[in-house]
C-alpha cells in the first residue's frame, strides 16, 4: 500500500475546496417523473423542490411555486429516484492514501450510492465521517461499524462487555460480528448492546447458530452464510420445509438480510479468471489492488480442494434462499461488500442487481432494497430513502424508468448528494481522472 500513500497528496487542498457543504439556495427538478420508492408507482410530471439538504416540496409541476433565484433542472420525461445505499461497504481505513480514499468515495457517489454502511471498523473512519459531514470531502453519508468482534479479538464475556461500552462511547453506529465468537461471549455482547442502545450485525458464529442469533436480536445477517449453515445447504439442494421454517423465523424476528450475491460467485470459485479480469470497472482501481485480487482468484481456482460442481450448487442455493426470503416478507438490504475482490465501489451495484434479478426479484423489490428499506433501517438516525418531504436530498436523475429496465440506472443525468447537484459531465470527468491515475 506504500504506493497508494504516495499518490496525489498535492490534490488534497484543491479537492477540499471543491467539497463545500450544499448552500441553502433552492434547487427544483421541474416536470420530472418521480419514483417515490415508498410505494410501487411513478408520479408523472412533478416538481421536486430542494432547499439546503432536504426535500421541501413534491407535487404536480403546475402546483409547486419555484422560488426566485432557484436553480432549475428541466427534467421533463426524465425519472427521479432516491439515492441508493451500500449496506456492506469496506470504506478504506487509515493505512490507505488520502487520494485512494477520496477516489473510492467518488466511485460510490458517481454511481448514485449516497449512503454507505461501513463494515471495516477502522478508527480513521470516524474522522472521515466527520470530514464528509462538514463538507470537506465529497462522499456518501457514512454509518460505521466499529472494530469487529471475532474469536481472535474478543475472548471473554468481560472483554465483550467492555468492548461494547467502549464502541458506544466512541460513537460507532453498530457492532460488527465475525465468526469465531463463543456463545457465551456473543451473548454478553448482545445483552450489553441492548443495554447501551447499539445495534449489532454481520456474520453468524458457528457456536451461536442462526436461530440463537435471531433470538438475541441480531439485526442484519450479511452474506447469507448463517442461513446456508442452518439449512445444511453448502453442497446439496435445500430442504424446502426447513427453508420455509427459517424464512418464518427471520420474518418474525424482524431481522434484515444483506445478500452480497455477486461477490460470493467470485469467492466460491464459480467464475473463471478471464471473466473477472475482463470487468471494465477494474480500471478505476489501483493496479496493485487488482493484482492482489487476481492472485487470490488464481489460488482459489487452482486449490485442489475446489469442487466447482458443489460450488455451483451452493450458489444455486443462495439464489433460491434469497427469493424465498423476499417472497416471505423478510426485509432485504442492498449490499455488495465493496471494495472487495472484483467488487469495485459503485460499479458493483450493477452486478449485484443482475444477480438479484436472476434470483427472481422484481425491479421494484431490488430498488426498494437499496433505497426505502435502508431508510427504514436507519429511521432512528435520519429520514431518507424516498422522494418525500423532509427526506435528505439524495437523488438520482435518470434518462429512463428503471422499474421497466434496470439498465437505465447506468444512464444517469446527475446525482444529488445532500442537496448538492453533480451533473453527469462532472461525474464522468472525475471518473476519467481516476482511471487515468491508475492506468497501467
Amino acid at each position: 500500500m506504500q504506493a497508494l500513500r504516495l499518490i496525489g497528496v498535492s490534490m488534497l487542498a484543491v479537492l477540499a475546496c471543491q467539497a463545500q457543504p450544499a448552500p441553502e439556495s433552492a434547487v427544483a427538478f421541474v416536470g420530472v417523473n418521480v419514483l417515490p420508492m415508498d410505494r410501487d408507482t411513478v408520479l408523472v410530471n412533478q416538481t421536486v423542490l430542494v432547499r439546503g439538504t432536504r426535500i421541501v416540496a413534491v407535487g404536480p409541476a403546475e402546483a409547486i411555486t419555484i422560488p426566485d433565484g432557484a436553480q432549475r433542472i428541466e427534467a421533463a420525461g426524465r425519472y427521479l429516484m432516491p439515492g441508493m445505499a451500500e449496506m456492506h461497504g469496506h470504506v478504506p481505513g487509515g493505512n490507505a492514501s488520502p487520494q485512494y480514499i477520496e477516489d473510492v468515495l467518488w466511485l460510490y457517489v458517481a454511481n448514485g450510492i449516497t449512503t454507505v454502511r461501513g463494515m471495516l471498523g477502522d478508527p480513521a473512519q470516524l474522522v472521515l465521517r466527520e470530514r464528509i459531514h462538514r463538507g470537506e470531502l465529497v462522499g456518501p453519508t457514512l454509518y460505521l461499524a466499529g472494530p469487529p468482534f471475532s474469536g481472535g479479538s474478543v475472548t471473554s464475556p468481560e472483554q465483550a462487555v467492555e468492548r461494547v461500552r467502549q464502541q458506544k462511547a466512541e460513537g460507532w453506529d453498530l457492532l460488527k460480528v465475525l465468526p469465531g465468537l463463543s456463545r457465551e461471549v456473543y451473548d454478553a455482547m448482545a445483552r450489553t448492546a441492548h443495554e447501551v442502545g447499539i445495534r449489532f450485525a454481520g456474520h453468524v458464529p458457528e457456536s451461536v447458530g442462526l436461530r440463537h442469533a435471531l433470538e438475541m436480536g441480531q439485526e442484519t445477517f450479511d452474506h447469507l452464510d448463517g442461513f446456508i449453515a442452518y439449512l445444511d445447504a453448502f453442497d446439496k439442494p435445500i430442504d424446502e420445509a426447513r427453508l420455509a421454517e427459517v424464512v418464518r423465523l427471520t420474518r418474525e424476528a424482524q431481522a434484515w438480510v444483506v445478500p452480497t450475491m455477486a461477490l460470493w460467485e467470485v469467492l466460491m470459485g464459480v467464475l473463471d479468471l478471464e471473466t473477472v479480469q475482463g470487468y471494465e470497472e477494474l480500471r478505476y482501481m489501483p493496479a496493485e489492488i487488482v493484482d492482489q485480487w487476481v492472485e487470490a482468484h488464481q489460488r482459489r481456482l487452482t486449490n485442489p480442494q475446489l469442487n466447482r460442481e458443489a460450488a455451483r450448487q451452493h450458489i444455486a442455493n443462495r439464489m433460491r434462499l434469497l427469493k424465498a426470503l423476499a417472497d416471505g416478507g423478510v426485509g432485504i438490504l442492498f449490499g455488495t461488500d465493496s471494495p472487495q475482490q472484483f467488487s469495485v465501489p459503485g460499479f458493483s451495484t450493477y452486478r449485484e442487481i443482475e444477480r438479484m434479478q436472476a434470483a427472481g426479484l422484481r425491479p421494484y423489490e431490488i430498488l426498494r432494497s437499496a433505497t426505502y428499506n435502508v431508510g427504514r433501517y436507519f429511521q432512528r438516525q435520519d429520514s431518507f430513502g424516498a422522494v418525500a418531504i423532509g427526506h435528505r436530498a439524495d437523488l438520482i436523475l435518470l434518462e429512463g424508468n428503471p422499474l421497466e429496465d434496470l439498465g437505465h440506472l447506468r444512464r444517469r443525468l446527475g446525482v444529488m448528494l445532500r442537496g448538492r447537484w453533480f451533473p453527469a459531465d462532472q461525474l464522468q470527468a472525475r471518473l476519467e481522472a481516476i482511471a487515468a491515475r491508475y492506468a497501467r
